[in-house]
């Protein structure tokens, strides 16, 4: 075997791995542009039990993860009820359901696929306005009032206050 039959394999190799390389070049820069835009970034979520409307936001969270469940979350939606919602909007809530055949903290027969949760002011409790996306992208907005001491009084379209 001569010298140059013996460089030909390594050419090959070389030439194969500059080749993949300068294929991959352009599908690493790209993942590189992803990453650097969040979407391979870790997301955080943070929140305290003594803030009012982190409260809410574990509510909606917790609750459509129950509603979302094969059995619709069973005995955990009305504990879940019970934890956050006061004792006297329970049985409003009840009514509301009753004659619109929805579900009250939801407001809608479905359960949606996101919720996203915003401070809407402080005076004597607190509102926050709740997002709640469907899954044909559609989004419905409520509004919803929580006392001093994390119990929820009032859902609607509207706060108490008329906003």
């Amino acid at each position: 075997m001569n010298s140059t039959t013996a460089r030909r394999p390594a050419r090959r190799a070389a030439l194969a791995v500059g080749l993949a390389a300068a294929l991959a070049l352009p599908l690493g820069l790209t993942a590189s542009a992803q990453a650097s835009a969040g979407t391979d970034q870790p997301r955080s979520i943070s929140g305290k039990p003594s803030d009012s409307v982190t409260r809410i936001a574990d509510f909606y969270g917790a609750y459509i993860d129950a509603q979302s469940d094969p059995d619709n979350g069973g005995k955990l939606v009305d504990a879940l009820r019970k934890y956050y919602v006061s004792a006297s909007y329970l049985k409003e809530l009840k009514a509301w359901e009753d004659k619109n055949h929805a579900d009250g903290v939801l407001r809608a027969q479905n359960v949606p696929v996101r919720w996203k949760v915003t401070d809407n002011g402080t005076a004597d409790h607190t509102e926050a306005v709740v997002t709640l996306t469907w899954g044909d992208k559609t989004t419905t907005k409520l509004i919803v009032d929580m006392t001093r001491s994390h119990k929820v009084f009032h859902i609607g379209t509207k706060g108490i206050g008329g906003k």
